[in-house]
Order: structure tokens, then sequence, then C-alpha cells
């Protein structure tokens, strides 16, 4: 409470008592300097006589006994505070000031607490004032909501609005005072200082950043995948947790993309930072690297693009980004991470390992080649990629927390789904828990019984020559029909797998190969060879001989493309859905 304002009017106060020791202390006069103007002079000539202390020290006394002789009764029934007095072990009142009765009615003295003043009762003050009486230490509430009367004793509440009232809070004091005269009683002074405009505010705050967290949370979960793509030859699944109950989200992701020839590509990052700007920086890159993955490079290309873009986009801005892609052909498992955490990888047997090769610093730092390494990945493997706030604890080291979720994960069986809400229950990811999680798992499936008729591979090693094209088109033939495809499908495989061959002896090099690959879904026809120029679709004139290969693929075929490999060659694909594909 600030009394500055009275402070000016009441006697004996500080200012007061300065005024006077001001003049007391008032040295004697010195030399005016030149230009000065003259002092006041009396009619002799002379200066004033200077105060020795006599009057100000009049002045101070007068003051002190005026603040002496003011009654505590007049001073506390001015203060605009609720102040109520009471003594006894039953605090019957032996005051309340007019802020007091205007909020809550005039109260009768010597009445006891607990039926004259009920609201106290209500507020639970009782039994703290038996402490304060008890122990004689103050106590403070902070923040008490006082509802509002209508009518009889709150008619003339501060807090009337429209006719009625409206609640308000207060910050209540209770102090041990000794209460003087006959017979000296101990009590208790109740101060209450209202507060109401500052819980408002505090609650208007709450209220904004509630819906600042809703608008960057409903952001965040916009930007992410709302259904994962199911590759045919793994099961995934994912899960994200906004981290505490604020309104700093973070810039956590992942996401699952299909790449086509039976190819999957998985990628999980963090963007550094808090809200909706981490938020929207994440749905930026999230967008380029299924722009990337859709050229189909390798994954240390695809964080080189998104290493430069990232700079572009925000260069206070970084992020983490881990980047793999699994073959089913080659069973592995091809990766490049950008200063983000390894993969943990567990093998059939359940041995548990971590890829911590190429790790290279956090995208948009610039500056670094970032390289690929390589996991086998094979049927009955499984794989989670994850952000640090599963791992990461305030109170610990970031290792301690990979281990914990190696042990943990070498335990977790089930469905992805299955895997990933078990491990955030192992690593206690809590709705409270203060920092946003993403976690994605894989399995590569064991297929055995009619699951395992659906999946078929077979490939043929090309030396080129006349007799390469009659050979593929026998091989495809001969495979498509021990499939039991149908007539239309084995006739369209054929051909496709005809006019990939050509395409590939008359712009490639050796090694040759034809692949085919037949899932529960699809067929896939695939060309290898040496040579590391793309194809492309082109328009054939009527007078050209060549050049229609591609075009015949790219229109009988679900969908087609084609890829640089590893050792410097190039494949072609094209794939084919089956006409009744299998429930997954």
């Amino acid at each position: 409470m600030n009394f500055t304002r009275w402070s000016a009017r009441l006697p004996g106060t500080q200012r007061q008592r300065r005024l006077a020791a001001r003049a007391v202390r008032r040295p004697p006069e010195a030399p005016a300097p030149a230009g000065a103007v003259p002092a006041a002079r009396d009619e002799h000539g002379e200066p004033p006589a200077a105060d020795t202390g006599g009057a100000g020290q009049e002045a101070g006394q007068d003051a002190r006994r005026g603040l002496d002789d003011l009654p505590a009764q007049d001073l506390l029934g001015q203060v605009p505070a609720l102040v109520a007095l009471v003594h006894g072990p039953d605090h019957r009142i032996a005051f309340v000031n007019d802020a007091y009765a205007a909020a809550f009615g005039p109260r009768e003295p010597g009445a006891p607490a607990r039926e004259a003043l009920p609201e106290l009762a209500e507020l639970g003050l009782l039994p703290l004032m038996d402490q304060v009486l008890r122990s004689g230490r103050p106590r403070t509430v902070k923040s008490r909501r006082v509802e509002g009367r209508a009518g009889g004793r709150g008619d003339r509440s501060p807090r009337a609005v429209g006719g009625g009232t409206r609640p308000g809070y207060y910050t209540f004091t209770c102090t041990p005072v000794e209460l003087k005269g006959p017979g000296a009683r101990r009590g208790v002074l109740v101060f209450a200082a209202e507060v109401t405009d500052q819980v408002e505010v505090a609650e208007r705050l709450r209220v904004s950043e509630r819906r600042q967290r809703e608008a960057a949370v409903t952001l965040q979960r916009s930007l992410l995948p709302q259904q994962l793509e199911q590759p045919d030859d793994l099961r995934v699944a994912a899960t994200y947790r906004p981290g505490g109950t604020d309104a700093a989200v973070g810039g956590d992701w992942y996401d699952v993309i299909t790449l086509g020839a039976g190819r999957t590509a998985l990628v999980i990052g963090d963007v550094m930072g808090r809200g909706v700007r981490a938020a929207a920086v994440m749905g930026q890159l999230r967008t380029a690297v299924r722009a990337y993955a859709r050229l189909d490079l390798p994954p240390h290309e695809v964080l080189q693009l998104l290493d430069g873009l990232a700079a572009e986009i925000d260069p206070n801005q970084i992020a983490t980004c881990l980047y793999a892609v699994h073959d089913p052909n080659e069973g592995r498992l091809v990766y490049a991470s950008a200063g983000h955490l390894p993969i943990l990888v567990r093998d059939p047997d359940g041995t548990v390992h971590r890829t911590d090769e190429s790790t290279g610093p956090p995208l948009g730092t610039g500056g670094w080649l970032h390289t690929s390494a390589c996991v086998p990945f094979g049927e009955g493997s499984a794989a989670v990629l994850y952000t640090d706030g599963l791992v990461e604890r305030r109170d610990a080291d970031i290792d301690q927390g990979i281990e914990v979720l190696e042990e943990a994960f070498a335990g977790a069986t089930g469905s992805p789904q299955v895997v990933c809400d078990r491990l955030l229950r192992a690593m206690g990811i809590t709705a409270e828990h203060d920092d946003d999680v993403a976690l994605l798992a894989l399995q590569h499936p064991v297929r055995t019984g009619h699951d395992a008729e659906l999946f078929h591979n077979a490939a043929l090693d090309l030396l080129g020559g006349v007799e390469a094209a009659p050979r593929a088109r026998a091989f495809a033939s001969g495979v498509l029909t021990s499939w039991r495809f149908p007539r239309e499908l084995h006739d369209l495989g054929v051909l496709a797998a005809s006019e990939l061959v050509a395409n590939s002896l008359q712009h490639g090099t050796p090694p040759m190969c034809l692949r085919l690959r037949r899932t529960d879904r699809r067929l896939i026809v695939e060309v290898t060879d040496g040579d590391d120029h793309l194809p492309r679709r082109r328009r054939a004139e009527p007078v050209d001989e060549s050049g229609r290969g591609i075009s015949i693929v790219a229109t009988i075929a679900s969908a087609w493309g084609s890829r640089r490999t590893p050792g410097g060659g190039k494949a072609v694909w094209c794939e084919f859905a089956l006409p009744q594909a299998v429930p997954r």
C-alpha cells in the first residue's frame, strides 16, 4: 500500500522532519559569485538570522505530537484496504473500518467472528487466525476469491456492476497485535488488499497463452502427416507429443515417403527453438524434404540440398534431420544424418545397436559435405527414429537417456504403434513433459504361409547382344505366369519389361539386370545398367524410329521413375497396381 500522497499532509512524517532538519543544518551564507542575484536583506542591510534549531525543533516536536495524538482507529478508518481487528480465542470483533463495512456490511463489536464474520469462515481464515494467535507470527494468503454480495449487507459493495456485484480477489494478511487498556488482550489484525485487477490481468494472460498454445499445436499437427503412408514391405507407426502446458510448441516432425519400386524414405527432424515460428520453419523443411525425395536422390544429397534451403528460410534457426531409405531388394537402410540422434536398430536376434556413423552438423550451418552410410535391415528387423525430447533430461547426460531407450526397445514387442506407446511409457513421457517428442517406429516383418506367397522376387542378368531382348521377354512371361497374374496384367508386365530392356540396351552400358518383384499390392519391373544418364520422357515425331519406349511405359504403368545407383549406374522402373490387392 502506498502512503506517499498522504505523507505530505500528515504532521510528523518523514517529509516534515526532513524539512525541519534541512532548516537546522543550513550552512552559513557563502560569498555570492560575480553576476549572482544578491540575497534578501533586512531593513538594516543584514541577512535574516539563521534558524539555529529552535523553530525547526519546535516544528518537529509539534508534528511528532500530532502523529502521536492521531487515533489509530481514525487512521485505519481512512485506509482503502479492508481492515478488521478481533481479539480473544473466539476472535470477537473490536473494529472494522469503513472499507470493510462497504464490502460486507457493518459489524457489531463484541460478536465472535464465526457468527459475525461469515465471509472469513467461508474463506477458511479462522484456522489461520488461530495459528497467528498461538504463534505470534503473521500469516498471508494470496488472491482469495470473495463472492460479491447483492442486497442486504452487500448493497454498498465497491464491485457493483449493473445493479449487481461481481466477485473480487483479496490478499489477506493476519498480524498478531496487543490491545492495550484495562484487561490487555491479544488480538489479530486482518488486513485485506484488493488484487482483483491483477488476478484478472493474470487470467487474461493465461487465456491468451492457452489460445496461443492451441494455435501452435494445431499448426504443428496440421503440418505433420495426417496419415502415414504404409509401404508394402514395412510396417510403420509414429506419434507426436507436444511438450508442457505453455505455448512453447517445438518444431519436431517425422514423415514416411514411398519412392517407388518398393523403396521407402523415412524422415525425422527437429527445429531448435519453440513456438509458432519453429513450427512454421518445420513445415517448410518437411515440404522441401518431400519435394527432394521425389528426385530419388541418395540421402546425403537430399540433406545437402536441405542444408542450403534451411539457411535461406531462417539463418538464425538451427535444425537437425535424419533421412533414411529402405530398399527391400538390398535388405538394408541407407541413411544420412545432419546433427540428429542415431537410429536404434534391433536385429532379428533381439540385439539393439546404434547407427553412429555419418553424423554431420545441423542444417543451416553450411560448408559441410554430408555422406551416407548403411545398416542391414532384413526381415525380422525393427528400428526407431526419435527426437531429443524422448531421451534428454536436465539432470542426466543424453547418452544415458539413449541407453535407457535401448534397453526399453530391446523388450518392446508388438506392432509399431504398440512399440511407440511402450517406449513413451518406459521413458516417462507424460502430459507434463517439458519438451516435444516425435517417435517413428518401423518393422520389416517375417512373412510366412499365405503372406509369403504374396511377396516374390526374380532377377535376370543381361549380357547384351541381340539375344538380350528375347531372353528378357521370355523370362518375364515365365515369371508372371508362375505368379498367376491375370492375362491382361501378364501382357502389360511383359511389354514393360521389353521396353525397359530395349531402352537400356540402346542407351546404357553393361552390366544390366532385369528384376521383377511382386507384393500384395503391386507388380514392379526394374532394369539397371552401368550408365548414369537418366532417361526422360519426350514426344516422338511420326518419322522418328525411336524415343517411344519410355512414353509407352508411362502410359501403361501406374507409375514410373528412374534414379542413380550407388555404383555409378542407374535404375529405371515402373509398377502396376494389382486389381485385387490384399487388405492390410
